[in-house]
């Protein structure tokens, strides 16, 4: 489902471009949802056979385009009342699991493009975003610095549990968050997200050493 994160942030990059800017401190204007939607198509024109799916807009993609990511107060309640009752919790109540293979995870960028094989090994491609270790030394800046999350968070159940939530469906933490949903979009595997969890929250992870 990678393809559809992208999708959903080239829906959002043309709702801005195609809207006139008259100030920086005046609420975006909504653009029709069916420009939007003959951007997207128009980008994605021959889609392999079974990727249909992936151009087309859910709900939250759509309402997160028409405001550009700025939705009103109102219908951004909606969208994280919608998204956070799609969150599914582990079975066995426990949401961490080994923060080793949660750095894999969060290293790996693989999965889900055109040009991956079947079985390619799917990742979360973290730190695209986000800084995480404080020893790393390449990393994305889109996202906020996650280095020592759990150490601030005092490694607290209870926020181990929401942040497990945030990587399931990270708009059911904030409307039209900018984060992939991982396991909405069962991109990411039940354990991937534990593991994940439990790299930003074991005190041994590098994540919490200085």
């Amino acid at each position: 489902m990678q393809t559809k994160f992208i999708i959903s942030a080239l829906a959002a990059v043309a709702a801005q471009l195609l809207l006139p800017t008259e100030g920086s401190a005046q609420q975006p204007a909504p653009v029709s949802p069916q420009v939007v939607e003959a951007y997207v198509k128009g980008t994605w024109k021959s889609p392999p056979e079974g990727w249909q799916s992936r151009i087309d807009q859910d709900e939250t993609q759509k309402l997160c385009s028409q405001y550009r990511n700025s939705p009103p107060a109102n219908i951004a309640q909606n969208i994280v009342a919608r998204e956070k009752a799609t969150v599914v919790f582990p079975a066995d109540g426990k949401v961490l699991g080994n923060w080793k293979d949660g750095e894999k995870v969060a290293q790996t960028g693989t999965g889900g493009q055109f040009t991956d094989p079947p079985d390619a090994v799917k990742g979360g491609n973290c730190y695209a975003c986000h800084q995480m270790a404080a020893k790393e030394l390449s990393f994305g800046t889109l996202g906020p610095s996650l280095v020592e999350y759990g150490k601030i968070r005092k490694y607290k159940p209870e926020e181990a549990k929401e942040t497990y939530a945030k990587i399931f469906n990270a708009q059911s933490v904030q409307a039209c968050s900018n984060m992939p949903r991982f396991g909405y979009h069962k991109f990411l595997t039940e354990q991937q997200m534990k593991d994940v969890t439990a790299y930003l929250f074991d005190p041994e992870s590098p994540v919490n050493k200085p």
